[in-house]
């Protein structure tokens, strides 16, 4: 029997095995096909040689984990401590499941925040708890009223992504004044901030749970080194937590993974040492506004992009057709894969968006391109 009868294969991997089958230029899965920093790689090159091979502590590679706590320091101001306030994960979505099932006991009730991404689900339904959806405004702007309502005696857990995926919105300050206020009226509510786009942010400046010092004792952020420096297959996240909760998180973390890929993690203290983050949010800001320009004559409507590598378009102009099925056919007769904005609701709510990543080589964006504005 089933323990997660409803979930099926991943509406990524349906999509990214289309595109292949189909020899479509794949928009959909959220991976560079640029490069990687020759510093990075020439790193990773030496350290292969070295006696690096083994494993690593429990909660990371000490000199990476102080590394963090600087980085952290430099961006948000806030101090922390590495021994017990720090731990490196096999990337964000591992970060994620640990927290949730270290810290989320049977029939608790956990806050998702529609359209969201599809890792949040299914730890939940494994610890038998309840998965509560609430639906985003359909600017994806929160409705702290209808968030608040949601919450009862047996709200664990509230799960935030900011910047958003698959929207790109950023949360405001006022957003952040509203969660106080509700998280005070339920003290016993634990704060899970995915922020694993962080640092890929354009005009409007990303504002973290990290800076929010009402937030700090009952939060846990997510950060990702993949997204970050766009070594995705490298699967090296961290989360930050208060010693109480990470006591907690600690005790699943060593029973499911224990350590972290040393290699990957010697080579990401080293890189931290000579690379600038703001490079990150210029590089991608560059692709959005190209990506842009290219999709300026389309018939498709661009949404507001104020993070992370994904731009939502609506092609309600094109078509009436499900966004599941216009994206199945953008693959077929285009050439061009997609995900549609449905599948990040639990009631398949369909408003004609879809959503597509901009984190490719230009050539690869400009091709994406033209096959779009023939449509």
């Amino acid at each position: 029997m089933s323990k997660l009868p409803n979930i099926s294969t991943s509406i990524f991997t349906v999509m990214s095995k289309m595109a292949a089958e189909y020899n479509a230029i794949n928009l959909s899965q959220g991976f560079p096909n640029f490069p990687v920093d020759e510093r990075l790689t020439d790193i990773v090159a030496k350290l292969a040689k070295e006696n690096v091979h083994q494993y690593t502590p429990m909660s990371g590679y000490p000199p990476l984990l102080s590394k963090i706590a600087t980085l952290v320091k430099h961006s948000y101001g806030r101090t922390i401590q590495p021994e017990t306030e720090l731990l490196v994960t096999a990337g964000a979505t591992q970060a994620i499941f640990t927290t949730i099932t270290a810290l989320v006991k049977n029939n608790d009730d956990v806050i998702i925040l529609d359209p969201s991404y599809d890792c949040y689900e299914a730890p939940v339904l494994l610890c038998n708890a309840n998965p509560v959806r609430v639906a985003l405004n359909d600017d994806y702007t929160p409705n702290w009223e209808i968030i608040e309502k949601a919450c009862t005696a047996k709200t664990k857990m509230i799960i935030i992504n900011n910047p958003h995926n698959p929207t790109g919105k950023i949360l405001a300050k006022s957003d952040f004044e509203s969660l106080e206020i509700l998280l005070k009226k339920y003290p016993d509510i634990v704060l899970l901030s995915d922020e694993v786009y962080e640092y890929i942010t354009f005009e409007e400046k990303h504002i973290s749970a990290h800076t929010r010092e009402k937030l700090l004792n009952r939060s846990v952020m997510v950060s990702s080194f993949g997204k970050s420096f766009h070594v995705t297959g490298w699967k090296v996240g961290y989360l930050v937590a208060p010693e109480y909760l990470m006591k907690e998180i600690k005790k699943v973390h060593q029973f499911l993974v224990f350590s972290v890929n040393s290699i990957s993690q010697i080579a990401i203290s080293e890189y931290l040492d000579i690379v600038s983050i703001a490079e990150i949010g210029k590089l991608y800001q560059e692709k959005r506004d190209y990506f842009r320009q290219l999709l300026k004559n389309s018939r498709f409507e661009l949404m507001p992009c104020e993070g992370t590598y994904f731009q939502v378009a609506s092609y309600a102009a094109i078509s009436n057709e499900s966004d599941v099925d216009f994206c199945k056919r953008l693959i077929t007769e285009h050439g061009v894969a997609a995900i549609p904005i449905s599948t990040f609701y639990a009631d398949g709510k369909d408003l004609k968006l879809i959503r597509f990543c901009f984190a490719k080589d230009n050539a690869t964006l400009e091709e994406a391109a033209k096959r779009l504005c023939d449509i």
